[in-house]
């Protein structure tokens, strides 16, 4: 299983790919999608969706998992990431994928082990459980993460689908 996380932003927007086998995940690909800030609202989400939709035609992903947003003070910037997320859910849904999405404690849970993580525990845990990856920044990193968490996710409902079916 292929799998591609995805860290929503309007100035960055992380993406990570790992491959899964039950519990064995495996790096492979991750980058920043940037868009310029110069440019119209509606220029950089077009630009946005069309780097996405490189990614997924390059990495073949089989799943897509995105971060929720959380809202914070500014209603202007929340507004905005939400935008940009619409765009990274449309594209991955276009492209025929099914989508996890997860709060970020849910995603510093599975990789961490708390959901209260910080971005530098986040990171470390990237190095352990994706030996080797050589991570292109911070949003690539949560991308990653958020991969990571939807692998465990899916690994955990395999499971207990088999111990249903086999109950049965």
């Amino acid at each position: 299983m292929i799998i591609l996380g995805l860290d929503p932003g309007l100035g960055t927007t992380g993406w990570g790919v790992i491959a899964a086998e039950g519990n064995r995940l495996r790096h492979v690909a991750n980058g920043q999608i940037r868009t310029d800030p110069s440019m119209p609202l509606p220029r950089r989400l077009a630009n946005l969706y069309a780097a996405l939709i490189d990614v997924i035609r390059t990495e073949r992903p089989d799943s897509a998992a995105a971060e929720e947003v959380l809202g914070n003070t500014n209603a202007q910037s929340t507004l905005k990431l939400g935008q940009a997320r619409g765009v990274v859910l449309l594209a991955a849904a276009g492209a025929g994928l099914d989508i996890g999405e997860y709060h970020p404690s849910t995603v510093k849970k599975a990789v961490v082990g708390t959901g209260g993580a910080e971005k530098r525990q986040i990171q470390a845990m990237i190095g352990v459980l994706l030996p080797g990856a050589k991570v292109t920044g911070p949003d690539a990193a949560d991308a990653l993460a958020v991969a990571i968490c939807h692998a465990h996710h899916r690994a955990s409902a395999a499971g207990m689908m088999r111990r249903v079916q086999a109950g049965s």
